[in-house]
């Protein structure tokens, strides 16, 4: 989910490993970085903690076609960023899972620019990446992009016409999904929660599509659902699966509603739904969970243990407006005298402490919320990823071009890995 407000950087060209970056600022070398994760802090630390920050430079380019041709009239300048951009962005990144190899990760963008309009030259992909975190022991703070996973339908499986109708890979671009939340199968197979349906689909582990789109159970149907059919939307418009954890077996997803469904009476309830990976199908287990306001988003979750899931929450501001976010721990046998999952707070993503100044120093001159305490600015933090004990690698989408961290400059990609003591993660028995 995203607004749009925009401004520019200047940039650099650089290759590297068949990827070609624009660099903003200082030069991000991926390669030979001294550490790629923070180590687990002592177990005598019980306050959260900023243990680990990298950076992705905004103008990061990777090969492809042009991208970006209609998020203004003809060739113009957006926010400082000019479009079309001569290749694909390596931006937005709404989920993040678990790579090939220790260190490396599988970071998948959103439908690129906004909208169902104006990304249909934006190719749906997930990224291989390696962060390179400062932490107090060192680092360079960079993130080395490496190759992709692309999503395409050769087998016609997605029941509708699609940009790429007529080509034989038949890749999905953000003109026809939203690729919000991602998770990783029992055979490393790819389940990815969409919200122009929104749907769940799944991939095999190189992005071919297995299966027809499973829609939501009780009609659950947004603006952009090209089977409507005449019919009301039944979700509002950017408010589908935005969040989905996977069970440590690997048996259920738990996919969520970013926000409430037209017809609830309560704007606080966001519905969860179970998914059985073994049956394809629904279950028809919903659970509920209530928002701190009305108007927050269950941005992305992921699985703690058997029955505890890590929810990520947080408001529509971005910059000095961003308020509200943080990460929750819930577990599924909790709930309160009106069917609510309760909550346990985790992390105030606002004000997370940074005594080891691993934050600093500043990348762009006028960075804010850098420093102790760190604050995470990205209208869009929408990736979370359990690591291991009380760790918590948290993304965010950086909407480009949108502004947040730095009211002169769109925004680059952060990851920051926190220590939340209150999480003491259980791995599946």
């Amino acid at each position: 989910m995203r607004t749009a407000h925009y401004r520019q950087t200047s940039s650099r060209r650089l290759i590297t490993v068949g990827v070609t970056f624009l660099l903003s600022g200082s030069v991000f070398a991926g390669a030979g970085a001294a550490t790629s994760s923070p180590a687990e802090p002592a177990p005598t630390d019980r306050e959260p903690k900023l243990l680990g920050r990298a950076v992705l430079p905004v103008a990061t380019l990777a090969p492809g076609p042009p991208a970006g041709a209609l998020v203004v009239p003809g060739p113009g300048t957006v926010n400082g960023i000019t479009f079309p951009l001569p290749s694909q962005p390596v931006e937005g990144f709404s989920s993040i899972v678990s790579g090939r190899r220790p260190g490396e990760y599988l970071a998948m963008p959103d439908n690129g620019f906004g909208t169902k309009a104006n990304s249909t030259d934006f190719l749906i992909r997930a990224y291989y990446i390696r962060p390179h975190f400062k932490t107090a022991d060192g680092g360079s703070g960079s993130v080395h992009v490496g190759d992709f996973v692309s999503f395409r339908d050769p087998d016609h499986l997605i029941g509708f016409p699609i940009v790429n109708e007529g080509s034989p890979k038949r890749m999905l671009t953000g003109g026809d999904i939203d690729t919000e939340s991602l998770q990783r199968g029992r055979h490393g197979d790819l389940w990815v929660g969409d919200e122009f349906g929104p749907w769940i689909l799944h991939f095999n582990r190189h992005g071919r599509l297995l299966a027809p789109p499973y829609a939501m159970p009780d009609d659950v149907m947004s603006p952009n659902n090209p089977f409507l059919d005449g019919r009301p939307a039944t979700q509002p418009n950017s408010r589908g699966l935005e969040g989905m954890a996977i069970s440590p077996d690997k048996r259920f997803l738990y996919a969520t509603l970013e926000g409430a469904t037209v017809a609830d009476p309560d704007p606080s309830r966001r519905l969860m739904f179970e998914f059985s990976t073994v049956r394809g199908a629904f279950t028809g287990r919903v659970l509920q969970y209530r928002t701190e306001a009305a108007g927050n988003l269950v941005a992305d979750m992921w699985a703690a243990g058997d029955h505890r899931l890590v929810v990520v929450e947080r408001d529509l501001g971005s910059g000095v407006a961003a308020l509200f976010r943080s990460v929750y721990l819930v577990d599924l046998r909790d709930v309160d005298a009106a069917g609510f999952l309760n909550k346990t707070l985790l992390v105030d993503l606002t004000k997370i402490p940074d005594p080891d100044l691993v934050s600093l120093p500043a990348i762009h001159p006028g960075d804010l919320g850098l420093g102790d305490p760190f604050r995470v600015m990205c209208e869009s933090v929408e990736a979370v990823h359990v690591l291991s004990g009380s760790r918590l690698l948290i993304g965010c989408d950086n909407n480009l071009p949108n502004s947040g961290r730095n009211a002169g400059l769109p925004d680059d990609n952060e990851f920051i890995v926190v220590q939340a003591p209150r999480l003491r993660y259980e791995p599946h028995a």
